[in-house]
């Protein structure tokens, strides 16, 4: 048997005994959130901003009629190699971004955009030339700005990150851990914060273990397998316990969205997919409509859910949002639209053939959240 097929065969080997234990690694190692530091984080980063202390952050008016946006994160973009987990979705990134730019939408990249941890940044450079000529365009129109995370704090705290900044998209870029989009809706200020979501996160607040882990350990380990543990199902899964947090961090909070990345788990109005099934499910047995129950119980069973209780998410406000993520592996992408008075969980998928669709997945207008 030539070598190359013996080196094929046994990485397909590896991949069916390490692929799922992996997946549940990734799952619990990378996030272990401390809720004192989270909301101690998320408030302290939040005061600054409002006050306009140092560069932590922009406060934009908007029309919520008039203005549109798009929030977009955790691209990871890498080196094209087996350990990039972003090389699927890059076409439909790219073919997103072309979009949002003809329908004059402003960009907001929430963090986490390049993958530097795994890769040095000239390698990054080399390999994404596309996408960082797209955000460009963004940019000349002003109408694009860049928050940090914690897989690109090289963007915040090396001294080399606003030339080679400069070298990406050809003028001066701020950087920026934070931003508010401030509108009133029927006469009510609402204020949408948003921050990339790792704050308060002990493994990936920027520590240096964590850093060793990724580059030294996981991403050889990852290229070799060719392993993406961002797959949709793990993604519909109750929320992770990160989200949680600062689900309930938003939810004290008056008059106020909350808009993170991070954990790659798309939440619209508090609720992950998986979670708005049962709450479906819930009314759909108050309403005693047979059909609808075997419908949504066919659904919740396919997503693999093995819990026998249902939750009452019934209480939950609407307060809290995750845009997910550009790199799940089927080269699928989520993100936020804020647009014609409306707030939206979008997908990015590709059709038969290969072309690029946009999918409305969940929407409600801003004046319809329940906030606190």
């Amino acid at each position: 048997m030539p070598y190359v097929n013996v080196k094929t065969h046994m990485r397909k080997f590896l991949q069916r005994i390490f692929t799922r234990p992996v997946i549940k690694l990734a799952n619990t190692l990378p996030s272990r959130p401390d809720k004192k530091r989270v909301n101690k984080a998320l408030s302290e980063l939040n005061r600054q901003i409002n006050a306009k202390e140092g560069n932590k952050g922009l406060i934009i008016p908007f029309k919520a009629d008039g203005d549109k946006f798009v929030i977009l994160s955790d691209q990871h973009k890498g080196a094209r190699d087996g350990a990039d987990i972003f090389a699927k979705a890059a076409k439909n990134y790219l073919a997103a971004l072309d979009h949002y730019y003809k329908n004059d939408f402003f960009y907001i990249n929430l963090g986490d955009s390049e993958e530097l941890w795994e890769n040095l940044f000239v390698t990054i450079k080399r390999h994404n030339k596309a996408t960082f000529e797209a955000e460009k365009k963004f940019l000349g129109k002003k109408r694009f700005i860049k928050i940090y995370g914690n897989h690109d704090l090289y963007w915040d705290n090396d001294p080399l990150a606003a030339v080679n900044l400069q070298k990406i998209y050809g003028q001066k870029v701020s950087i920026y851990e934070g931003l508010i989009l401030n509108t009133n809706i029927k006469n009510k200020p609402l204020e949408i914060y948003m921050t990339h979501g790792h704050q308060g996160d002990l493994q990936s607040d920027g520590n240096w273990f964590s850093k060793w882990f990724v580059s030294d350990v996981w991403a050889p380990f990852q290229s070799y397998l060719r392993i993406n543990p961002n797959t949709p199902a793990n993604n519909d899964e109750l929320k992770t316990e990160h989200n949680k947090i600062m689900y309930q961090w938003s939810s004290k909070r008056k008059n106020t969205l909350l808009i993170t990345g991070h954990t790659h788990q798309p939440v619209f109005k508090s609720l992950t997919h998986l979670e708005k099934l049962y709450q479906e499910l819930d009314a759909a047995k108050k309403a005693k409509n047979t059909a609808l129950i075997a419908e949504l119980q066919k659904q919740i069973v396919t997503r693999k859910n093995k819990g026998d209780r249902i939750p009452d998410f019934n209480n939950y406000l609407d307060t809290y949002f995750n845009s997910g993520c550009c790199c799940f592996d089927d080269g699928d992408i989520t993100g936020i639209e804020i647009a014609d008075g409306c707030i939206r969980l979008i997908k990015w998928a590709y059709k038969k053939g290969g072309a690029s669709e946009r999918l409305v997945l969940e929407e409600s207008r801003l004046e319809d959240l329940k906030l606190g």
